[in-house]
Protein backbone atom coordinates (compact mmCIF):
# COMPACT_ATOMS: atom_id res chain seq x y z
CA UNK A 1 0.00 0.00 0.00
CA UNK A 2 1.54 3.28 -1.10
CA UNK A 3 1.39 6.44 0.95
CA UNK A 4 -0.53 8.29 -1.75
CA UNK A 5 -3.61 6.05 -1.64
CA UNK A 6 -3.65 5.38 2.10
CA UNK A 7 -6.56 6.92 4.00
CA UNK A 8 -4.82 8.43 7.04
CA UNK A 9 -6.60 8.31 10.36
CA UNK A 10 -5.55 11.94 10.96
CA UNK A 11 -4.39 14.63 8.56
CA UNK A 12 -3.93 18.43 8.75
CA UNK A 13 -5.40 20.82 6.18
CA UNK A 14 -2.94 23.50 5.05
CA UNK A 15 -4.08 25.75 2.20
CA UNK A 16 -2.01 27.90 -0.14
CA UNK A 17 -2.73 31.10 1.80
CA UNK A 18 -1.22 29.50 4.90
CA UNK A 19 1.81 28.30 2.98
CA UNK A 20 2.29 31.79 1.53
CA UNK A 21 1.99 33.31 5.02
CA UNK A 22 4.74 30.99 6.27
CA UNK A 23 6.97 32.09 3.40
CA UNK A 24 6.29 35.68 4.37
CA UNK A 25 7.43 35.05 7.94
CA UNK A 26 10.57 33.31 6.70
CA UNK A 27 11.38 36.28 4.47
CA UNK A 28 10.83 38.72 7.35
CA UNK A 29 13.84 37.27 9.22
CA UNK A 30 11.77 37.32 12.44
CA UNK A 31 11.03 33.64 12.85
CA UNK A 32 11.23 33.15 16.63
CA UNK A 33 8.54 34.48 19.01
CA UNK A 34 7.40 37.85 17.71
CA UNK A 35 4.37 39.74 16.34
CA UNK A 36 2.62 36.65 15.00
CA UNK A 37 2.79 34.96 18.39
CA UNK A 38 1.21 38.04 19.96
CA UNK A 39 -1.50 38.15 17.29
CA UNK A 40 -2.22 34.43 17.66
CA UNK A 41 -2.50 34.73 21.43
CA UNK A 42 -4.93 37.62 21.08
CA UNK A 43 -7.04 35.73 18.54
CA UNK A 44 -7.16 32.68 20.80
CA UNK A 45 -8.04 34.85 23.79
CA UNK A 46 -10.92 36.34 21.79
CA UNK A 47 -12.15 32.83 21.00
CA UNK A 48 -12.13 32.05 24.73
CA UNK A 49 -14.21 35.07 25.68
CA UNK A 50 -11.24 37.32 26.39
CA UNK A 51 -9.51 35.06 28.92
CA UNK A 52 -5.69 35.47 28.94
CA UNK A 53 -4.09 32.89 26.66
CA UNK A 54 -0.47 32.06 26.00
CA UNK A 55 0.94 29.70 23.37
CA UNK A 56 3.75 27.19 23.83
CA UNK A 57 5.60 24.59 21.81
CA UNK A 58 3.22 21.78 22.82
CA UNK A 59 0.22 20.91 24.97
CA UNK A 60 2.63 18.81 27.03
CA UNK A 61 4.67 21.94 27.77
CA UNK A 62 1.42 23.74 28.62
CA UNK A 63 0.58 21.02 31.15
CA UNK A 64 4.00 21.25 32.78
CA UNK A 65 3.74 25.02 33.03
CA UNK A 66 0.18 24.73 34.38
CA UNK A 67 1.33 22.43 37.16
CA UNK A 68 4.20 24.75 38.03
CA UNK A 69 1.86 27.74 37.93
CA UNK A 70 -0.31 26.00 40.53
CA UNK A 71 2.74 25.43 42.73
CA UNK A 72 2.50 21.66 42.45
CA UNK A 73 5.63 19.67 43.22
CA UNK A 74 7.22 17.09 45.47
CA UNK A 75 4.85 15.49 47.96
CA UNK A 76 1.71 16.69 46.17
CA UNK A 77 -0.94 14.55 44.47
CA UNK A 78 -2.88 15.22 41.30
CA UNK A 79 -5.96 13.13 40.51
CA UNK A 80 -6.28 12.19 36.86
CA UNK A 81 -7.88 9.54 34.68
CA UNK A 82 -6.17 6.25 33.91
CA UNK A 83 -7.54 6.72 30.37
CA UNK A 84 -5.63 9.60 28.77
CA UNK A 85 -2.57 10.26 26.68
CA UNK A 86 0.71 9.78 28.55
CA UNK A 87 1.45 13.51 28.79
CA UNK A 88 -0.89 14.02 31.75
CA UNK A 89 0.84 11.33 33.81
CA UNK A 90 4.32 12.29 32.62
CA UNK A 91 4.08 15.97 33.52
CA UNK A 92 2.68 15.22 36.98
CA UNK A 93 5.63 12.91 37.60
CA UNK A 94 8.09 15.36 36.05
CA UNK A 95 7.23 18.17 38.48
CA UNK A 96 7.74 15.73 41.37
CA UNK A 97 4.11 15.05 42.24
CA UNK A 98 2.22 11.75 42.27
CA UNK A 99 -0.50 10.94 39.72
CA UNK A 100 -3.48 9.41 41.51
CA UNK A 101 -5.45 7.48 38.91
CA UNK A 102 -9.19 6.86 38.84
CA UNK A 103 -11.39 5.13 36.28
CA UNK A 104 -13.55 6.65 33.55
CA UNK A 105 -16.96 6.12 31.99
CA UNK A 106 -16.81 3.39 29.35
CA UNK A 107 -18.75 5.29 26.68
CA UNK A 108 -17.82 8.94 27.25
CA UNK A 109 -14.36 8.20 28.74
CA UNK A 110 -15.01 11.10 31.12
CA UNK A 111 -13.21 10.89 34.45
CA UNK A 112 -15.31 9.24 37.18
CA UNK A 113 -16.01 12.13 39.54
CA UNK A 114 -17.33 9.82 42.28
CA UNK A 115 -13.96 8.07 42.32
CA UNK A 116 -12.23 11.45 42.25
CA UNK A 117 -13.92 12.51 45.48
CA UNK A 118 -13.00 9.22 47.14
CA UNK A 119 -9.36 9.66 46.07
CA UNK A 120 -8.91 13.14 47.59
CA UNK A 121 -6.41 13.29 50.45
CA UNK A 122 -4.74 16.16 52.35
CA UNK A 123 -1.95 15.97 49.74
CA UNK A 124 -4.28 16.47 46.77
CA UNK A 125 -3.65 19.78 45.03
CA UNK A 126 -5.46 19.47 41.69
CA UNK A 127 -7.78 17.50 39.44
CA UNK A 128 -6.57 16.97 35.87
CA UNK A 129 -9.40 15.60 33.68
CA UNK A 130 -9.18 14.78 29.99
CA UNK A 131 -12.08 15.69 27.70
CA UNK A 132 -12.92 13.28 24.88
CA UNK A 133 -14.85 13.92 21.65
CA UNK A 134 -18.63 13.58 21.76
CA UNK A 135 -19.04 14.22 25.48
CA UNK A 136 -17.27 16.36 28.04
CA UNK A 137 -16.65 15.85 31.72
CA UNK A 138 -19.65 17.19 33.69
CA UNK A 139 -18.19 20.65 34.15
CA UNK A 140 -20.71 21.84 36.72
CA UNK A 141 -20.07 18.82 38.93
CA UNK A 142 -16.30 19.02 38.37
CA UNK A 143 -15.95 22.62 39.49
CA UNK A 144 -18.38 22.18 42.37
CA UNK A 145 -16.23 19.30 43.61
CA UNK A 146 -13.03 21.30 43.19
CA UNK A 147 -14.50 24.28 45.03
CA UNK A 148 -15.73 22.06 47.86
CA UNK A 149 -12.21 20.74 48.47
CA UNK A 150 -10.22 23.85 47.51
CA UNK A 151 -8.52 22.22 44.51
CA UNK A 152 -7.19 23.59 41.23
CA UNK A 153 -8.53 22.19 37.96
CA UNK A 154 -6.26 21.77 34.93
CA UNK A 155 -8.35 20.68 31.96
CA UNK A 156 -6.68 18.58 29.30
CA UNK A 157 -8.72 19.93 26.39
CA UNK A 158 -6.30 18.79 23.67
CA UNK A 159 -9.01 16.87 21.80
CA UNK A 160 -11.95 19.25 22.11
CA UNK A 161 -11.10 22.74 20.90
CA UNK A 162 -14.38 24.27 19.80
CA UNK A 163 -16.56 22.13 22.06
CA UNK A 164 -19.16 23.75 24.31
CA UNK A 165 -20.42 23.02 27.79
CA UNK A 166 -24.02 24.22 27.64
CA UNK A 167 -23.65 27.66 26.01
CA UNK A 168 -19.96 28.25 26.84
CA UNK A 169 -16.95 27.22 24.80
CA UNK A 170 -14.38 25.06 26.58
CA UNK A 171 -11.60 27.35 27.78
CA UNK A 172 -13.84 30.38 28.27
CA UNK A 173 -14.57 29.54 31.91
CA UNK A 174 -13.26 27.45 34.80
CA UNK A 175 -9.69 27.48 36.08
CA UNK A 176 -6.87 26.45 33.69
CA UNK A 177 -7.29 24.74 30.32
CA UNK A 178 -4.63 23.39 27.97
CA UNK A 179 -5.00 22.78 24.23
CA UNK A 180 -2.99 20.99 21.55
CA UNK A 181 -2.18 22.09 18.00
CA UNK A 182 -0.47 18.85 16.95
CA UNK A 183 -1.18 17.92 13.30
CA UNK A 184 -3.77 15.31 14.37
CA UNK A 185 -5.87 17.84 16.33
CA UNK A 186 -8.78 20.04 15.22
CA UNK A 187 -6.31 22.70 14.07
CA UNK A 188 -2.52 22.75 13.91
CA UNK A 189 0.58 24.89 14.25
CA UNK A 190 2.73 21.87 13.24
CA UNK A 191 3.63 21.41 16.90
CA UNK A 192 2.17 23.65 19.56
CA UNK A 193 -0.19 24.17 22.44
CA UNK A 194 -1.91 26.83 24.50
CA UNK A 195 -2.77 27.52 28.10
CA UNK A 196 -5.78 29.59 29.17
CA UNK A 197 -5.51 31.16 32.64
CA UNK A 198 -7.59 33.31 34.97
CA UNK A 199 -5.93 36.72 34.87
CA UNK A 200 -2.98 38.72 33.58
CA UNK A 201 -0.93 38.00 36.70
CA UNK A 202 -1.05 34.28 35.90
CA UNK A 203 -0.39 35.01 32.23
CA UNK A 204 2.80 36.90 33.19
CA UNK A 205 3.87 33.93 35.30
CA UNK A 206 3.35 31.67 32.27
CA UNK A 207 5.58 33.94 30.20
CA UNK A 208 8.34 33.51 32.79
CA UNK A 209 7.87 29.75 33.09
CA UNK A 210 7.87 29.17 29.32
CA UNK A 211 11.17 31.01 28.79
CA UNK A 212 13.88 29.88 31.22
CA UNK A 213 12.32 31.58 34.25
CA UNK A 214 13.75 34.89 33.00
CA UNK A 215 12.43 38.28 34.12
CA UNK A 216 13.53 41.66 32.77
CA UNK A 217 14.90 44.17 35.26
CA UNK A 218 14.35 47.96 35.00
CA UNK A 219 17.78 48.45 33.40
CA UNK A 220 16.88 45.84 30.76
CA UNK A 221 19.21 43.22 32.21
CA UNK A 222 17.83 39.83 33.14
CA UNK A 223 17.36 37.76 36.25
CA UNK A 224 16.17 34.19 36.75
CA UNK A 225 13.50 33.86 39.42
CA UNK A 226 12.78 30.14 39.03
CA UNK A 227 14.48 27.29 37.19
CA UNK A 228 12.28 26.58 34.17
CA UNK A 229 12.41 25.25 30.64
CA UNK A 230 11.90 26.74 27.20
CA UNK A 231 8.52 26.39 25.55
CA UNK A 232 8.07 29.56 23.49
CA UNK A 233 6.33 29.17 20.12
CA UNK A 234 7.92 30.44 16.89
CA UNK A 235 6.32 33.04 14.63
CA UNK A 236 6.33 30.42 11.87
CA UNK A 237 4.06 28.18 13.90
CA UNK A 238 1.96 31.11 15.10
CA UNK A 239 1.13 32.36 11.61
CA UNK A 240 -0.06 28.85 10.72
CA UNK A 241 -2.19 28.94 13.86
CA UNK A 242 -3.73 32.28 12.88
CA UNK A 243 -4.87 30.89 9.54
CA UNK A 244 -6.02 27.61 11.08
CA UNK A 245 -8.05 29.41 13.74
CA UNK A 246 -9.89 31.34 11.05
CA UNK A 247 -10.79 28.06 9.37
CA UNK A 248 -11.59 26.19 12.58
CA UNK A 249 -15.40 26.60 12.29
CA UNK A 250 -15.44 24.94 8.87
CA UNK A 251 -13.03 22.21 10.05
CA UNK A 252 -15.34 21.47 12.98
CA UNK A 253 -18.46 21.48 10.82
CA UNK A 254 -16.87 18.99 8.42
CA UNK A 255 -15.72 16.75 11.26
CA UNK A 256 -19.19 16.79 12.81
CA UNK A 257 -20.74 15.91 9.45
CA UNK A 258 -18.35 12.97 9.00
CA UNK A 259 -18.95 11.75 12.56
CA UNK A 260 -22.70 11.91 11.94
CA UNK A 261 -22.20 9.85 8.78
CA UNK A 262 -20.26 7.29 10.80
CA UNK A 263 -23.14 6.97 13.27
CA UNK A 264 -25.70 6.65 10.49
CA UNK A 265 -23.79 4.06 8.46
CA UNK A 266 -21.65 2.15 10.93
CA UNK A 267 -22.75 -1.50 10.77
CA UNK A 268 -24.33 -3.22 13.74
CA UNK A 269 -21.66 -5.60 15.00
CA UNK A 270 -22.39 -7.45 18.25
CA UNK A 271 -20.15 -6.32 21.09
CA UNK A 272 -18.78 -3.23 19.32
CA UNK A 273 -19.15 0.00 21.32
CA UNK A 274 -19.34 3.34 19.49
CA UNK A 275 -18.45 6.69 21.05
CA UNK A 276 -21.32 8.82 22.42
CA UNK A 277 -23.34 10.45 19.65
CA UNK A 278 -22.73 13.96 20.91
CA UNK A 279 -24.32 17.17 19.67
CA UNK A 280 -23.37 19.86 17.13
CA UNK A 281 -21.71 21.89 19.89
CA UNK A 282 -19.21 19.07 20.52
CA UNK A 283 -16.13 18.95 18.33
CA UNK A 284 -14.97 15.67 16.81
CA UNK A 285 -11.24 15.07 16.85
CA UNK A 286 -11.32 11.27 16.84
CA UNK A 287 -13.81 8.47 16.16
CA UNK A 288 -12.82 5.61 18.46
CA UNK A 289 -14.67 2.30 18.60
CA UNK A 290 -14.26 -0.61 21.00
CA UNK A 291 -14.01 -4.02 19.34
CA UNK A 292 -13.92 -7.24 21.43
CA UNK A 293 -11.17 -8.84 19.37
CA UNK A 294 -11.22 -12.15 21.23
CA UNK A 295 -14.82 -12.55 20.08
CA UNK A 296 -13.58 -12.35 16.49
CA UNK A 297 -10.64 -14.69 17.00
CA UNK A 298 -7.91 -12.17 16.27
CA UNK A 299 -5.69 -9.58 17.85
CA UNK A 300 -6.05 -5.84 17.49
CA UNK A 301 -2.80 -5.68 15.55
CA UNK A 302 -4.08 -8.30 13.09
CA UNK A 303 -7.26 -6.28 12.63
CA UNK A 304 -5.37 -3.04 12.08
CA UNK A 305 -2.96 -4.71 9.67
CA UNK A 306 -5.92 -6.07 7.68
CA UNK A 307 -7.43 -2.58 7.39
CA UNK A 308 -4.10 -1.07 6.41
CA UNK A 309 -3.69 -3.70 3.69
CA UNK A 310 -6.93 -2.31 2.26
CA UNK A 311 -5.72 1.29 2.41
CA UNK A 312 -7.13 2.35 5.78
CA UNK A 313 -4.84 3.58 8.57
CA UNK A 314 -5.95 3.43 12.20
CA UNK A 315 -4.66 4.52 15.59
CA UNK A 316 -4.81 3.39 19.21
CA UNK A 317 -6.22 6.02 21.58
CA UNK A 318 -5.23 5.31 24.33
CA UNK A 319 -3.28 2.78 26.36
CA UNK A 320 -4.06 2.75 30.10
CA UNK A 321 -1.61 5.02 31.93
CA UNK A 322 -1.57 2.99 35.13
CA UNK A 323 -0.32 -0.10 33.26
CA UNK A 324 2.72 1.64 31.78
CA UNK A 325 6.10 1.01 33.38
CA UNK A 326 5.79 4.34 35.19
CA UNK A 327 2.32 3.46 36.44
CA UNK A 328 3.37 0.01 37.62
CA UNK A 329 6.35 1.58 39.33
CA UNK A 330 3.90 3.65 41.35
CA UNK A 331 2.17 0.46 42.51
CA UNK A 332 -0.72 0.22 40.06
CA UNK A 333 -1.79 -3.18 38.69
CA UNK A 334 -4.29 -4.83 36.33
CA UNK A 335 -7.89 -4.92 37.48
CA UNK A 336 -7.96 -1.59 39.30
CA UNK A 337 -9.67 0.46 36.58
CA UNK A 338 -11.70 -1.93 34.38
CA UNK A 339 -13.15 0.66 32.00
CA UNK A 340 -9.77 2.24 31.25
CA UNK A 341 -8.29 -1.23 30.78
CA UNK A 342 -11.04 -2.37 28.41
CA UNK A 343 -10.63 0.79 26.35
CA UNK A 344 -6.89 0.15 26.31
CA UNK A 345 -7.40 -3.40 24.99
CA UNK A 346 -10.19 -2.80 22.50
CA UNK A 347 -9.97 0.74 21.17
CA UNK A 348 -9.29 1.49 17.51
CA UNK A 349 -9.23 5.07 16.22
CA UNK A 350 -10.80 5.15 12.76
CA UNK A 351 -10.00 7.83 10.15
CA UNK A 352 -11.57 11.22 10.84
CA UNK A 353 -10.30 14.51 9.44
CA UNK A 354 -11.60 17.40 7.40
CA UNK A 355 -10.01 16.15 4.16
CA UNK A 356 -12.25 13.08 4.13
CA UNK A 357 -15.47 12.53 2.21
CA UNK A 358 -18.61 10.59 3.10
CA UNK A 359 -17.46 7.99 0.58
CA UNK A 360 -14.32 7.52 2.70
CA UNK A 361 -16.49 6.90 5.75
CA UNK A 362 -18.57 4.40 3.81
CA UNK A 363 -15.41 2.56 2.78
CA UNK A 364 -14.19 2.38 6.38
CA UNK A 365 -17.55 1.07 7.60
CA UNK A 366 -17.75 -1.55 4.86
CA UNK A 367 -14.17 -2.70 5.46
CA UNK A 368 -14.66 -2.98 9.23
CA UNK A 369 -17.81 -5.06 8.71
CA UNK A 370 -16.14 -7.25 6.13
CA UNK A 371 -13.12 -7.90 8.32
CA UNK A 372 -15.23 -8.70 11.38
CA UNK A 373 -17.44 -11.07 9.40
CA UNK A 374 -14.41 -12.74 7.84
CA UNK A 375 -12.59 -13.31 11.10
CA UNK A 376 -15.77 -14.46 12.85
CA UNK A 377 -16.33 -17.01 10.08
CA UNK A 378 -12.73 -18.21 10.26
CA UNK A 379 -12.95 -18.46 14.05
CA UNK A 380 -16.12 -20.57 13.84
CA UNK A 381 -14.54 -22.88 11.29
CA UNK A 382 -11.50 -23.43 13.49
Amino acid sequence: MTKTNLLNFAQPQLDELTIAAVAGVLRSNWIASGPNVQAFEQALSDSFGGRPTRVLTSATGAMEVALELCGIGAGDEVITSAQSFFSTMNMIVKVGAKPVFVDCDLATRAIDLAQVETAITPRTKAIMPTHFPGALVDMDALFALAKKHGLRVIEDAALVQGSHWKDRVVGSFGDIATFSFHPNKNMTTIEGGAIVVNNETEAKQVEVLRFHGIVRLPDDTRDVMVASGKFNMSDVSAVIGLHQLQQLPQFLAKRFSLATHYFEHFPHIPGVVLPPRGRPEQSWNMFCVLIPFEQFGQTRQQFRNALRAQGIATGVSYEACHLTSIGRGLGYREGQFPHAERISRETVSLPLHASMTEADVDRVCETVLSECQLTLTESNVQ
